[in-house]
C-alpha cells in the first residue's frame, strides 16, 4: 500500500538534523531551499524513527558501497540492519520521501523548459529520444519529466545513480505509464502541477537492507 503526503516548508528547524545534514542545510544559499531541505529530512528522520521505534534525533544514516565502483556513494541507507529501505528527492519547492521493506527509489522534478529539455533529451535511451520528437512542442515537457523520474527512481533505488550512463540504456517510456523494468515496479506519483514524479521498488524482499512489501510514499513541499 502506497500513501502520499504534501508538507510545505516550515520555518527553518534543524532540531532533528546531525552535524553533516546541518552543513548542508547551511550551504543552501536560497533561504527557501533551505527550509525544504531541512523540512524533508526532518520528515525523513520521523518517518524513520517511528518505523525503528527511536528518538528521529538517533537515527544514524550511512551510504551503502556503490555497486559499479564499491566506493561509498551508494543508496543512502540507516546504520541499523534492521531499518527500513528510504529515498529521499526534492526539488524548487515540493520534496518525495519513500519508505519501503525493500531497496526503494523515488524523484520528483519541476517541469523543464523547453531550453533545458532540448538540452538533456538526448541523454534518454533512443526509443524515448523518438517518442519526445513525435509529440506536439506542448507535451514534451511532462513527457520528458516523467521519463526522466521513473529513470532517476529506478538508478537511485539500485544505488547506481546517475553516473553510470543508465539514463541512456533504460527504457521507462514517456507515456502515461510506466514500461516493465526487470525487476523493479515503477509508478508514477501524483504531484501538483508543474511536477512529475515516480517511485520504483524492487521486487524481491531483500535478506538485509543492502540487498533487494509494501512501501509507504510521502511528498513534502
Amino acid at each position: 500500500m502506497t500513501q502520499t503526503e504534501l508538507v510545505r516548508p516550515a520555518p527553518l528547524d534543524v532540531s532533528l538534523l546531525d552535524a553533516d545534514e546541518r552543513r548542508r542545510a547551511a550551504a543552501l544559499r536560497n533561504p527557501a531551499d533551505r527550509e525544504l531541505y531541512a523540512a524533508a529530512h526532518s520528515a525523513l528522520r520521523r518517518g524513520l524513527g517511528e518505523r525503528l521505534a527511536v528518538d528521529p534525533a538517533a537515527v544514524e544514516l550511512v551510504r551503502l558501497p556503490c555497486p559499479l565502483c564499491g566506493g561509498p556513494h551508494g543508496r543512502p541507507a540507516v546504520a541499523s540492519d534492521t531499518g527500513p529501505h528510504f529515498s529521499l528527492s526534492h526539488t524548487d519547492g515540493l520534496a518525495l520521501l519513500a519508505f519501503a521493506d525493500r531497496p526503494v527509489g523515488a524523484d520528483v522534478e519541476r517541469l523543464p523548459s523547453a531550453e533545458v529539455l532540448a538540452d538533456v533529451a538526448a541523454s534518454l535511451h533512443p526509443r524515448e529520444q523518438a517518442e519526445l520528437a513525435e509529440l506536439p512542442d506542448a507535451d514534451r515537457p511532462l513527457a520528458f519529466a516523467r521519463c526522466w523520474t521513473r529513470k532517476e527512481a529506478v538508478l537511485k533505488g539500485t544505488g547506481e545513480g546517475l553516473a553510470g550512463g543508465g539514463m541512456a540504456t533504460l527504457l521507462v517510456g514517456t507515456g502515461p505509464a510506466p514500461l516493465a523494468v526487470r525487476g523493479w515496479t515503477v509508478r508514477d506519483v501524483a504531484a501538483p502541477g508543474g511536477y512529475a514524479a515516480a517511485v520504483a521498488t524492487a521486487d524481491r524482499s531483500p535478506s538485509s537492507p543492502t540487498s533487494p512489501s509494501a512501501s509507504s510514499v510521502r511528498q513534502h513541499r
